[in-house]
């Protein structure tokens, strides 16, 4: 059969036969597409599962059906708690556009900026997850201290000095071993602290009231989260992040500083701090839209608490309205002031996780699958100053499950984890 080699080629559902696929295949795609979305085990309609192509996104309806129509070559697929997928559109018709999305939930500990670069360290954390439940990593792409990991080809990026240090020889190849080992992949990316780039461009920069710039605690200056100079720059290293594989962009300090009396391109009112990081956030949401990746934003703990932004722009229904899911820092230490009725936070890590997430997903209305808690894996440093090993670790897992989160992550700054409170993997 001879067929003309159009510019453009259409396929409608799954009524075309393998050749025209073969074709579409080939050329600049122009898709119409309906199909459903399944669990593979349970076989039940995924509601609500997000499905994408090019920079078209669409939600399965109550029975998992979905109707597309977008330019690409590959259907995105993906839905809370499951692995997402990729499938390139000429396989389609041998699935029936019926796509089964494997249940899943992270289980992760934490690689800093330095951490993925030491080989000690990583292969550390590697054995760990082979050896124990552990089946995640959060690795810093962009770290807390404004380094981006990898060569990134954003010219900011080298003009401010965040290349400075390379730990990350090869990105997609860091992401492909990882996957291959079946490893869930979740790139940390810190977002409005940015010493490097405040430094180099005051413009850009959070300040005092008296015109220098603001620096923290740890002496470090923050981006403008007004800017949208600032906004770009921290998508373009997200969507970098998407490219090389990452299953998860998951931003952090996605907030103004927690201080008072700092000026930044807009008046400090409840309204603008919230409508930065919302709009940031969204804007990101949208840039990422192509590469089917999930979008997790960490949280103050006391954000779940509070009924306003706590003064740093973050309100829990707007971040969950954005955001596939939210990542509460649960850290019982960082809970200085207790939560209703457990006052000294560290001796009680059950109820900090389990009441907080429980009341998360109260006040939201979402399923528990939206929220993963980061847990403590270090020692106190706000109350006794007592270790937190496995005990302490199993009580804060234990908690997140019962609350049917979506999974857990562990944090410790120095990369240093045990087979402590962890389940060990049958031989």
């Amino acid at each position: 059969m001879s067929i003309p080699k159009w510019p453009l080629c259409v396929i409608v559902m799954g009524s075309l036969v393998m050749g025209m696929l073969a074709l579409a295949a080939r050329c600049a795609l122009a898709a119409d597409i309906s199909g459903r979305v399944i669990g593979s085990t349970t076989g039940e309609p995924l509601t609500g599962a997000f499905v994408t192509l090019g920079d078209t996104v669409v939600r399965a309806d109550d029975n998992g059906m979905f109707h597309i129509r977008g330019e690409g070559r590959v259907l995105g697929v993906r839905a809370y708690g499951h692995r997402r997928k990729q499938i390139p559109i000429s396989s389609l018709a041998a699935t029936d556009n019926q796509v089964a999305l494997d249940y899943f939930r992270p289980k992760a500990l934490y690689l800093s900026f330095y951490g993925i670069g030491s080989r000690t360290l990583r292969e550390s954390a590697l054995a760990l997850i082979r050896s124990t439940e552990l089946n995640a990593l959060v690795i810093d792409v962009k770290g807390d201290r404004g380094m981006i990991a990898y060569r990134s080809a954003i010219p900011l990026a080298s003009q401010v000095g965040a290349q400075s240090v390379i730990t990350i020889a090869d990105l997609p190849g860091l992401v492909k071993g990882l996957h291959d080992q079946g490893i869930y992949t979740i790139a940390r990316i810190v977002v409005f602290k940015d010493n490097p780039l405040a430094t180099a461009r005051p413009d850009l920069a959070v300040r005092y009231a008296g015109g220098g710039i603001y620096h923290d605690r740890e002496h470090l200056a923050w981006a403008d989260p007004f800017s949208k100079e600032v906004w770009d720059y921290n998508i373009a290293v997200a969507v970098e992040a998407a490219r090389a594989g990452f299953d998860e962009i998951q931003f952090d300090y996605v907030r103004l500083p927690d201080a008072r009396g700092l000026r930044y391109q807009r008046p400090w009112t409840l309204a603008n701090r919230v409508s930065a990081i919302d709009g940031f956030l969204s804007a990101a949401r949208r840039a990422l839209v192509p590469y089917n990746v999930f979008l997790g934003v960490d949280i103050f703990g006391y954000v779940i608490w509070n009924l306003d932004d706590t003064k740093i722009g973050q309100m829990l229904p707007n971040v969950v309205g954005i955001a596939d899911y939210v990542c509460p820092m649960l850290y019982p230490s960082g809970f200085q002031f207790g939560i209703p009725g457990y006052r000294n936070p560290v001796q009680h890590p059950y109820e900090i996780v389990h009441l907080s997430l429980m009341r998360a997903i109260e006040r939201t209305g979402v399923p528990a699958v939206r929220f993963r808690p980061w847990i403590q894996a270090f020692r106190d440093y706000a109350f006794s100053r007592q270790q937190f090993g496995g005990v302490e670790i199993r009580k804060q897992i234990d908690a997140a499950e019962r609350a049917g989160a979506d999974g857990w992550m562990l944090w410790n700054p120095n990369n240093r984890y045990s087979e402590a409170g962890l389940k060990l993997r049958r031989p």
